[in-house]
């Protein structure tokens, strides 16, 4: 059952910016914490980001600190953002948007609700 919708995906050259967006489809997210987790051919689903509800504590895999960022609309607080900078070939993947973790964000099984996820291809 699809609960997250992702959008802003897309084939771009290595060092360029995406912004990829998570909104809600029935249900509301406002109070959860959000995160965003790859997976690329023939890999494991990784964890990328997460932010808690409120939107000031935010996580990061080392893979992607400094150079991406996770936040959440200001108001209502149930759309989340990834902002991407300095794509790498390596970060091709399919994106998956999550919310309502419970337990550790980094696992992915934690997670209770997830997209169908929006590919980002980066060529060199």
């Amino acid at each position: 059952q699809v609960q997250l919708v992702e959008s802003g995906g897309g084939l771009v050259q290595a060092g360029a910016s995406l912004r990829l967006s998570c909104g809600e489809s029935g249900r509301t997210f406002a109070t959860f914490p959000m995160g965003w987790f790859r997976q690329a051919p023939g890999k494991e689903r990784e964890f990328v980001a997460a932010i808690g509800w409120r939107g000031k504590n935010t996580f990061y895999a080392d893979s992607v600190k400094g150079r991406f960022i996770i936040s959440r609309t200001d108001d209502n607080k149930n759309t989340a953002f990834l902002q991407m900078r300095r794509l790498k070939p390596e970060d091709t993947a399919v994106y998956y948007c999550a919310a309502d973790p419970k337990g550790r964000v980094e696992n992915a099984t934690t997670w209770e609700a997830w997209g169908q996820g929006t590919q980002v291809t980066v060529s060199s």
